[in-house]
C-alpha cells in the first residue's frame, strides 16, 4: 500500500530526529512503501526562498541556508510522485465541485488518488472534503 507524506509531516522529519524516528517505525509496523509529492517539495522550497529573499545581511542568511540545504537533503531521500496528467486531471475535476480548499492541497490530493496512496497529514478536516481520499494525521 501506498501513503504520501503531506508538507507538515516532510517537516516535521526534517526537524524533529526523533519524530523521524517513530515514522519510519510507524511506516516499517504498516508496511506502507511512503513517498512525498512533487507539490510537498515546491511548498518547502517557496517557503525558504521566501526567507532567504528577505533584505538581511549576508551573516543573517548563513542560518536559513543550513536549514535550507538541510531540507533538501532530507528530500533528496524520498521517492517524489510527479504532478503528472492523471493527476491534473483529477485536480480539474475537484477543482469544479468547488472543494474549500487550497489549490496546493488539492494538487496533493489529486496525486494520492492517482495512486491510489493515503495521504499522511495534520490537515485532516481540509482533506476529508476530498471524496475518496483516506487520510491519517501521524503527527498527533
Amino acid at each position: 500500500m501506498l501513503a504520501v507524506a503531506d508538507t507538515n509531516h516532510i517537516s516535521e522529519i526534517d526537524r524533529k530526529p526523533l519524530f523521524a524516528t517513530r515514522f519510519e517505525e510507524r511506516r516499517r509496523a504498516a508496511g506502507l512503501e511512503v513517498f512525498t509529492s512533487i507539490v510537498t517539495v515546491q511548498e518547502m522550497t517557496r517557503g525558504w526562498l521566501a526567507l532567504l529573499n528577505r533584505p538581511v545581511p549576508a551573516r543573517e542568511q548563513v542560518s536559513v541556508y543550513a536549514r535550507f540545504q538541510r531540507s533538501i537533503e532530507v528530500l533528496r531521500d524520498w521517492d517524489i510522485l510527479p504532478f503528472d496528467s492523471e493527476a491534473a486531471d483529477l485536480f480539474e475535476n475537484l477543482k469544479r465541485q468547488r472543494l474549500r480548499i487550497g489549490t496546493m492541497d488539492l494538487k496533493i490530493a489529486a496525486i494520492c488518488l492517482a495512486h491510489n496512496a493515503v495521504l499522511l497529514t495534520r490537515d485532516a478536516l481540509d482533506f476529508n472534503q476530498v471524496p475518496g481520499l483516506s487520510v491519517e494525521n501521524w503527527l498527533d
